[in-house]
């Protein structure tokens, strides 16, 4: 179907200002424009706790935000922004984590992981499972021990979050969901969706390569685990799956494969595309009202796969 009324204002809106593409900014003017983006979302909702924490890393330290919503949060989500590696930052994701804590009744944890070109692959995976490290070693301070934990992110998150479950499976933190967001999970940037005109909207081809460009300059490293998910021969054994994907998004092809093959290795997945939207919906609160409806459905599924149902 067409995109949706909302969407094609806000492209008329933004077409009208006169910005350049994104592919020919340098990051920092990238980061610029998500940062005027934020102004549109309002403010989130309050939280009986708020708390800027620096996680401890070999590096250094990760920046974080916690979210607390009410005295007795049910679950902890470990949120991943999206910005293609490059771009992103806590308060353009503060909005949506404030509603995600809010509508879930579960801590959400803001992870701010170094971005590229500064930081180049791997470092975004890295600060992503010392994150979740020290996120599982902390689930008493952050909601109960023994609470639920759930890894999430939207893009380039969905990848982090893909790719930190993988690690996991493997003697790490206990996860109980993971959330992706039309993820990017494979660095094929030549499949249907990315060559599909009617795609070529916020995210296009040509800002995919610019993100792998900036990420990922050496193309050896881009089809390691670690950057491509989908490469990994064996996916049994991860935990279950929900997972969203936009109808007109270069992303598509390679978020909905993910999730097919993890329902072939037997990972129960719930794939769910939503129609006349485009890349990016899902983190425009009270913008777009294709955010609030996925919302919902990851606060409907959250729901059902943490009180024990395994239906994929």
């Amino acid at each position: 179907m067409a995109l949706d009324q909302a969407t094609s204002a806000l492209l008329q809106q933004m077409a009208e200002s006169g910005g350049k593409p994104l592919h020919e900014m340098t990051p920092e003017e990238a980061r610029g424009f998500g940062g005027a983006l934020r102004e549109l979302y309002g403010p989130g909702p309050e939280m009986a706790r708020v708390e800027d924490i620096s996680i401890p890393a070999p590096h250094g330290s990760i920046p974080a935000r916690v979210l607390v919503p009410d005295e007795a949060p049910r679950a902890v989500i470990v949120y991943y922004h999206g910005g293609g590696w490059v771009i992103g930052a806590l308060d353009e994701f503060d909005t949506l984590g404030r509603q995600l804590a809010e509508k879930s009744s579960s801590t959400v944890v803001l992870v701010d992981y170094r971005l590229a070109p500064e930081h180049r692959y791997p470092a975004a995976a890295e600060d992503a499972y010392t994150a979740l490290e020290w996120v599982a070693d902390h689930l008493g301070e952050l909601a109960a021990d023994g609470a639920p934990l759930v890894v999430m992110g939207d893009s380039a998150g969905g990848n982090l979050s893909a790719v930190v479950a993988q690690r996991a499976r493997e003697g790490g933190p206990a996860i109980a969901l993971q959330v992706l967001v039309y993820p990017v999970t494979d660095c094929d940037l030549d499949n249907e969706t990315y060559r599909d005109p009617d795609n070529q909207l916020l995210l296009t081809r040509e800002a995919m390569v610019w993100f792998w460009d900036h990420y990922a300059p050496d193309q050896s490293c881009r089809t390691a685990p670690d950057a491509s998910p989908l490469r990994v021969a064996d996916l049994s054994g991860l935990p279950p799956a929900v997972v969203i994907t936009a109808e007109h998004d270069v992303l598509r092809q390679e978020g909905e494969a993910y999730a097919e093959a993890m329902r072939a290795a037997g990972v129960p997945v719930d794939l769910r595309r939503f129609p006349g939207q485009m890349h990016g919906f899902f983190t425009m609160p009270n913008v777009l009202p294709g955010a609030a409806a996925a919302l919902q459905h990851v606060v409907e599924q959250l729901d059902s796969r943490l009180s024990g149902s395994t239906s994929a």
